[in-house]
């Protein structure tokens, strides 16, 4: 049985949430606060955690860095909170999904299954090309030795190439292995944008790229 951990501070939505997600099979606990939410962490083992922005105590943001840096653990954003500029801000600090309420709870059940089984599947396995090293259980990239920053949505789109290696991508199938991530906010200039900052961090040259290459007309692969 998966384990959550529910941040939120809306009382009526956690008897709401909790009662539906148990009813899907999953074990559901629960707090209202940043440090009580670290402290249940640092006791007990959670498969995902479900966290709302806006808290009593400290904040959503602050919260899913603090669980990135010392946990292997997805982080799902659940709030009202649904401006792109929050979208972005929760994705580039590590988030794996954003669902803005209200939201279908069949909906949210299911894109918590879809995380979980991600996180998973990418546990364990290094991935490699032309120097480029992705450690899916650190999540941590490196090109010829030296450490990487990505932000989540680029981790997410190198992923989704080293995943579907040596196969042809089209921009759309790009967009619609991202929307699960983010949403309507992932459109076709975003991820123009998202693919030649990738380039610049990956790429020995970026006007010239070996590891993403483009086949004009027909979209992108990694050979």
């Amino acid at each position: 049985m998966d384990r959550l951990l529910l941040v939120e501070d809306d009382g009526s939505i956690v008897k709401n949430l909790t009662a539906f997600l148990c009813s899907e099979g999953f074990l559901v606990k629960s707090t209202a606060e940043q440090q009580k939410a670290l402290a249940m962490l640092e006791r007990e083992p959670f498969d995902l955690v479900l966290l709302d922005i806006s808290l009593k105590e400290g904040n959503g943001f602050s919260l899913c860095s603090a669980i990135k840096h010392d946990y292997d653990i997805p982080v799902v954003f659940v709030t009202a909170s649904a401006d792109e500029y929050s979208v972005v801000a929760g994705l580039d600090m590590g988030a794996d999904d954003y669902i803005s309420k209200p939201f279908r709870p069949r909906e949210l059940a299911s894109r918590i299954r879809t995380v979980l089984r991600r996180s998973r599947k990418g546990r364990g396995t290094v991935l490699e090309a032309q120097g480029l090293l992705v450690d899916t259980a650190k999540g941590t990239v490196s090109k010829n030795g030296r450490e990487l920053y990505l932000s989540a949505l680029e981790y997410r789109l190198l992923l989704t190439f080293f995943n579907h290696r040596g196969t042809l991508l089209s921009r759309t199938r790009l967009l619609e292995e991202l929307w699960d991530m983010a949403g309507e906010f992932v459109n076709d200039n975003t991820l123009t944008v998202y693919i030649k900052r990738l380039r610049e961090k990956i790429e020995d040259d970026p006007q010239n790229p070996q590891i993403i290459r483009t086949v004009r007309g027909l979209g992108y692969r990694i050979d």
